[in-house]
């Protein structure tokens, strides 16, 4: 069996380590990191993603755009787990079940941008959706979500795991200037018309994730209801290994969501709730913010690659 030369740039952070993790016994790659003592020196950096098959950058995304500046071999290939390019023309947004051939794109391309973690939730929900003229793509969508504090990286578990963790506040709502990074990714990969409003926070949980957006009945297309939604939802993901549309029925009987309750895994969980006297409606997305959130939709989005590797 020919084996894949995969370098992971920044395997000692949070969702670098997971990578690394999820990716230990495969007998078709060879994962290269470097040694303590070069892993912030330019040079080494250069010489291993210039000799890998494929690069997975786990960077901040200035230090991710250097990578990519540095590539001169033609064959590299890039997945990027940074926001640095999930924008960027000429790169494919590693999101396979976003709509139909998604995943041959990202197997035949030769630079991936792995999906934010809130992004994953919203666009999951919303672009069906919008694509169906179910969602009108100048409505206007504010999103709020909840992750574990893992979000923020090592900081995020130092700050609740070290040694004043007891002084951690349990709860803390930010992009209160609602300029976060992640509201240009949601606006373009679920065509919507304009920037939707973007309410991000995190708690005292390790990780795990609940993204809910209301939609008002009344300003969405006649005849549309709750029942509607979670069709369109459940036909647009029939078949996924990793994602599931609840039914009205679950939902209805549901008290609470739990951001916990796809941890450990690389699922996406969507539901729809409703009160139809008050023609309202609730989308919401669970799932693990180092998952599908992270380190878990780069495997996903890396078994793709290595299709056309194979």
């Amino acid at each position: 069996m020919t084996q894949a030369l995969v370098f992971i740039d920044g395997d000692q952070g949070t969702t670098g380590l997971q990578i690394h993790e999820r990716l230990q016994g495969r007998q078709d790659i060879r994962i290269l990191t470097l040694p303590p003592d070069e892993r912030k020196n330019s040079q080494r950096r250069a010489d291993a993603i210039n000799s890998c098959d494929i690069a997975i950058l786990c960077l901040p995304d200035a230090a991710a755009r250097e990578a990519v500046a540095a590539i001169r071999r033609p064959g590299v290939r890039v997945l990027d787990a940074s926001s640095a390019h999930r924008t960027t023309q000429g790169w494919v947004y590693g999101f396979p079940e976003m709509q139909a051939g998604q995943d041959a794109a990202i197997a035949h391309a030769d630079r991936v941008s792995n999906p934010g973690c809130y992004p994953t939730g919203a666009v999951g929900l919303l672009r069906p959706l919008v694509a169906g003229g179910l969602v009108p793509a100048d409505y206007p969508i504010t999103v709020h979500a909840v992750s574990g504090y893992s979000g923020k990286g090592r900081a995020g578990v130092q700050e609740y795991e070290g040694e004043d963790a007891g002084s951690a506040p349990p709860y803390v709502a930010y992009g209160l200037g609602l300029a976060h990074k992640h509201a240009p990714e949601i606006e373009r990969y679920a065509q919507l018309s304009s920037r939707p409003v973007f309410i991000p926070a995190y708690g005292a949980f390790r990780q795990g994730i609940v993204l809910t957006i209301a939609l008002q009945q009344r300003l969405l297309p006649p005849g549309t209801d709750g029942a509607a939604l979670q069709a369109c939802l459940a036909r647009h993901y029939a078949g996924s290994a990793h994602v599931s549309v609840a039914g009205l029925a679950e939902a209805a009987a549901m008290t609470h969501l739990d951001p916990r309750a796809a941890n450990g895994s690389n699922d996406l969980c969507l539901y729809v709730f409703e009160n139809a006297g008050a023609g309202q409606i609730l989308l919401a997305a669970v799932f693990d913010n180092l998952g599908k959130g992270a380190s878990g939709a780069a495997v996903q989005n890396l078994e793709l690659m290595l299709q056309r590797s194979h």
